[in-house]
């Protein structure tokens, strides 16, 4: 099996990962942020963009990363705007600031305008867990001394959507963040932008998009310190799954250009399996119980 530094270094070297480092404009970013229209100058979004080279490997060491840093904190701080038309349905600029910041904090957390807003969400976290359960009412007032505003768009209007999970990781303390995984875990529509179903129901099968997008979900929540702990579950499932070679496959069905392929190709099963085992080692790296 390939060691595993010699496998990101892989990751990273695919042509997809060149292409999309290639299509990075002057300013750092790729087309539109958030949202793809028909009239972008790139096939990907910033934030699209970010997440894929995120998965396959790059690091805030990636000059391409550091650009598109610059970027998002020059937007983040107000000399620039991201490109995408301002919707109407949601707090927009609350809305923006909270994407950035967590995209930001994806790759350092030395970012002190996104740790400002990441430091303003924990806090109204914190406060909607004060009971040791989620309060509602307390999680709107929070909401309003903060942003001067109700909570309008239900991207806005419900904590559990993956920018918030993401950007607050860090500044919760141990009790709140045990209250929040336990929150969501226990969700019925799981978190929005992740795994919108029941975190807490495994999939119905392991192979395909589904399950990819459920480990997906479960990565970003593993991001917690103590989540393995309520995490076991996942862990058992994916021993289960284990193939003859030690290693896991998730069929060829779930390859969706996101969470999979890692490599250049998936003409072979041996590649396949590789991809699925790298990426699922290191899920369980981050949940072993010692």
């Amino acid at each position: 099996m390939t060691d595993p530094c010699e496998r990101s270094s892989l990751c990273k070297n695919t042509k997809h990962a060149q292409k999309i480092c290639s299509l990075q404009d002057s300013e750092g970013k790729w087309g539109y942020f958030h949202t793809h229209f028909s009239d972008s100058p790139s096939p990907y979004t910033t934030e699209s963009a970010l997440r894929r080279l995120e998965l396959l490997g790059f690091t805030i060491e990636d000059d391409c990363i550091q650009r598109a840093i610059t970027y998002m904190s020059d937007c983040l701080s107000g000399v620039k705007t991201v490109p995408d038309k301002q919707e109407q349905h949601v707090d927009w600029s609350v809305f923006t600031s909270l994407m950035l910041a967590a995209r930001i904090r994806r790759f350092t957390q030395d970012n002190p305008a996104a740790n400002a807003v990441a430091k303003a969400w924990a806090s109204i976290v914190t406060r909607a867990f004060a009971a040791q359960t989620y309060d509602d009412r307390a999680y709107l007032q929070a909401y309003r001394d903060t942003w001067g505003t109700d909570p309008k768009g239900g991207r806005l209007r419900d904590l559990s959507q993956f920018y918030t999970v993401s950007v607050i990781n860090g500044y919760l303390d141990e009790k709140t963040e045990r209250c929040l995984l336990r929150y969501l875990i226990d969700k019925p529509d799981g978190i929005y932008y992740a795994y919108e179903k029941h975190i807490g129901t495994l999939p119905y099968a392991f192979t395909g998009r589904d399950a990819s997008r459920y480990l997906g979900c479960i990565a970003l929540l593993a991001e917690y310190p103590t989540a393995k702990h309520e995490l076991q579950f996942v862990v058992r499932w994916l021993e289960c799954n284990r193939n003859a070679n030690g290693g896991w496959d998730m069929g060829r069905d779930a390859k969706d250009g996101v969470y999979l392929p890692l490599s250049d190709s998936w003409r072979t099963p041996a590649a396949r399996e590789a991809d699925c085992t790298y990426r699922i080692s290191n899920l369980l790296a981050k949940l072993f119980l010692p």
